[in-house]
């Protein structure tokens, strides 16, 4: 066995940075009374989800990485001996943003970013407006208790963005999230959206054999129109729910896993044994229509 303590902190969030800021480290702290060994925050945990709209304002939020909220967690970090997976709106240089997520060692080194690849633009999730797509490409993290793989939120509905990450040696893939209902819709219609979000990470835990952690936030922000879902979940190598959190309450939860799991599933469902990489070509193409 090779146990790893994983801790996600699903908050709702103000207008006041630095009281997102403190809560966050609340939780990360509750977690290591917990015993968490790896912390991962939801995405943009510093402010509410702005891109439910689309105001020029929203770019003071952005803040360098490294730069104030790594080195205000980094300290945590090496205090409680855990890794943090913080999720942050990046400002890269001028006019140029990103949704980046840094990773922090136990020991505080910041060990880099990711920074999104897939930027939606949906009615009160305009992020097209404030992000560019990120141009790191896909990234693992060497830490001291896993090699972890981080993507972020609409990264989750594109089972390549999870194939090239666990086939780069991810032995976890977490997905930092902000998602959520319109408030407008009918309960038949949030269940199956619900599903279908859980749904596609765990194909990506079968899929490629690893542990999968979403962290989503929750409740209500803003003028009320989107309910973030919660439900923040682990999923085992073979899609299994090992915990899933409330869709209505802040919640802080340590959840052991053992990556040992990996090459057992790995073992007996040898499906990147049996992948046909000499027939993936098209995979590249936008659409095969000719």
């Amino acid at each position: 066995m090779r146990n790893v303590s994983v801790g996600l902190v699903q908050m709702n969030c103000s207008a006041d940075k630095a009281e997102n800021l403190k809560k966050a480290i609340d939780g990360i702290r509750a977690a290591a009374a917990q015993g968490a060994q790896i912390v991962c925050l939801q995405e943009l945990f510093t402010s509410l989800y702005f891109c439910d709209v689309e105001e020029y304002a929203n770019f003071q939020l952005a803040e360098p990485i490294p730069g104030p909220t790594t080195e205000a967690l980094q300290p945590i970090a090496r205090e409680l001996n855990l890794v943090i997976v913080a999720s942050l709106f990046e400002k890269r240089a001028e006019g140029l943003y990103h949704n980046t997520t840094a990773v922090i060692d136990a020991d505080g080194s910041y060990l880099g970013k990711y920074r999104k690849m897939h930027i939606p633009d949906d009615p009160a999730y305009f992020e097209k407006f404030y992000f560019t797509p990120g141009d790191l490409g896909y990234k693992v993290f060497k830490t001291k208790y896993a090699t972890l793989g981080v993507l972020i939120c609409w990264d989750q509905w594109y089972p390549e963005a999870a194939r090239i990450t666990s086939l780069m040696g991810a032995e976890i893939l977490f997905y930092p999230t902000a998602i959520g209902w319109a408030t407008a819709q009918d309960e038949a219609t949030n269940t199956e959206q619900y599903n279908a979000w859980q749904t596609i990470q765990r194909s990506h835990a079968v899929a490629n054999g690893v542990h999968v952690v979403s962290v989503n936030r929750v409740g209500f922000e803003q003028n009320g129109a989107m309910k973030f879902w919660g439900g923040s979940f682990v999923s085992n190598p073979f899609g299994y729910i090992l915990y899933q959190s409330s869709h209505e309450q802040e919640e802080t939860k340590v959840i052991t896993i053992d990556l040992s799991e990996t090459d057992r599933y790995r073992t007996h469902w040898p499906f990147l044994r049996d992948r046909r990489i000499d027939s993936y070509e098209g995979i590249t193409r936008r659409y095969l229509d000719e």
